[in-house]
């Protein structure tokens, strides 16, 4: 990757339609406008989930008698509907954006677009309401329902083909690291998918081998798929309202390469202590230390997002937390620390400050920036934008903090042989009850996102700017 000099985007306003929009027609509008409005409509249901089973916590009573919505089955609900409705469907949608605008001219494909995002949706649907039967792997990360695999793999491929079609017909030129990332995402989930679905489903390897693989899958998920779908969206959104080639920008294809070759070797850290050879989790411990170089690189590049600018807000608390995030990792990744946090609601803490706090945030800013390019109108309302930002910093931040002590408290009577089951609820309730206070706040904000986009991509759309660069 060269470190070509990038212009900036409109000084109008960075969240305004660009000059000229809807002079030209836009290739893959409609599709890319109904991927990202389904991706809003199971933000939403996501929410509802999460806060649904955050309650359960606290008060177990809490729709105890309807058997679809026991807590066990509302916390695989809201993560499928989260990790595959929300940041499978708008990640996709704004890679293959990404990439239509970095290659020089129109998208093509768009027909394949439409037909992936209507099949995806349907799957995903149908796998949520398999789930709610009790149709589930099981499987962190991977609970969709076996009937629906087949459906969920080709209906990614063709949303990809967009992607594929942009990145390989591209102009000569030079790469930029926007464009690695999305084209890493849209190979590698196949990839990782179709073998997890082989060494789980339909010829699952024995004993402790699935929890082996089960790791190593959700680990893959994170780092190669959803992390690699945000940070193209980073990496194309700031130097683009900076008007500044990023700093340190040489580095950034050792951050990409490191992300990808030690990253999926990370998945062990969840299995210290466990019954598996000693090598697999002292391998990860130590690539998950090695890691911390990718997070320093992505640090040093996308500094600037923390200059003035509300979508540049979004982007800056996303880098934060999936730094931040990368660096709590590699600590309690060590055997020391791992004895008192696993397997308590410290892990939940981190898994929202990966998934929501960078990943979301991430892909927030990036959506705040390309749907005025993609409906070719302005959004609707400034104050829902920042309204928005407001509720989800401070709903990820009470969320963090809050499950977080919950699991120091918890490891710390888990390690207390004196402390009963009863008494540990009770040192955790007033945490917990945060933490439903948190889901609350970032459904508001969830829904103010909604509306923004109902208002200014569906009821009041433009005639699109087109996806040309």
């Amino acid at each position: 990757m060269t470190t070509a000099p990038i212009q900036a985007g409109p000084t109008s306003g960075e969240w305004d339609a660009p000059a000229g929009a809807g002079a030209a027609g836009a290739p893959g509008r409609g599709p890319l406008l109904f991927l990202i409005g389904s991706a809003l409509v199971w933000l939403v249901v996501s929410g509802v989930f999460a806060l649904i089973a955050s309650i359960q916590l606290h008060t177990p009573g809490f729709l105890s008698d309807c058997p679809i919505l026991t807590h066990g089955r509302v916390r695989v609900l809201q993560e499928t509907a989260f990790v595959y409705g929300w940041l499978g469907t708008a990640g996709p949608a704004l890679a293959v954006w990404i990439l239509g605008r970095l290659s020089g001219s129109p998208l093509r494909g768009t027909s394949w677009l439409g037909v992936g995002a209507a099949f995806w949706n349907a799957g995903l649907a149908l796998g949520l309401v398999g789930i709610a039967i009790g149709d589930g792997t099981g499987t962190a990360l991977f609970g969709l329902p076996a009937y629906v695999h087949p459906v969920m793999l080709a209906s990614y491929a063709a949303i990809a083909i967009a992607g594929v079609l942009a990145w390989t017909g591209r102009r000569r030129g030079p790469m930029f690291a926007a464009q690695w990332y999305a084209a890493a995402a849209l190979f590698l989930f196949p990839w990782l998918f179709s073998a997890a679905d082989i060494m789980l489903v339909l010829a699952p390897v024995r004993g402790v081998l699935q929890a082996v693989v089960a790791g190593w899958f959700a680990q893959g998920l994170w780092t190669l798929w959803m992390a690699p779908l945000a940070l193209a969206g980073a990496y194309y959104v700031v130097p683009r309202l900076t008007g500044k080639t990023l700093p340190n920008y040489d580095a950034a294809s050792l951050g990409f390469w490191c992300l990808v070759f030690v990253g999926g070797w990370t998945g062990g850290r969840h299995l210290i202590g466990g019954p598996v050879p000693a090598w697999i989790s002292t391998l990860a411990v130590v690539t998950t230390a090695m890691l911390v170089f990718h997070y320093v690189v992505v640090a040093l590049n996308l500094r600037p997002a923390l200059g003035a600018g509300s979508v540049l807000r979004f982007i800056a608390f996303g880098v934060g937390s999936y730094v931040l995030g990368g660096f709590v990792d590699a600590v309690t990744a060590a055997r020391s620390v791992a004895v008192s946090t696993q397997f308590t609601t410290f892990d939940q803490a981190q898994q929202q400050l990966a998934l929501y706090g960078g990943v979301s945030m991430l892909l927030y800013g990036t959506l705040y920036f390309a749907i005025p390019r993609i409906a070719g109108r302005a959004w609707s309302s400034a104050d829902l934008l920042r309204g928005h930002f407001a509720l989800a910093a401070t709903g990820i931040a009470l969320l963090v903090v809050s499950l977080g002590a919950a699991g120091l408290s918890q490891g710390r009577d888990l390690a207390d042989p004196s402390v009963s089951f009863a008494a540990m609820a009770t040192h955790m309730q007033v945490w917990l009850l945060v933490a439903t206070g948190a889901q609350a706040i970032l459904l508001l904000g969830n829904l103010l996102l909604a509306v923004n986009f109902l208002e200014t991509a569906v009821l009041k759309p433009g005639s699109g700017e087109g996806v040309a660069s």
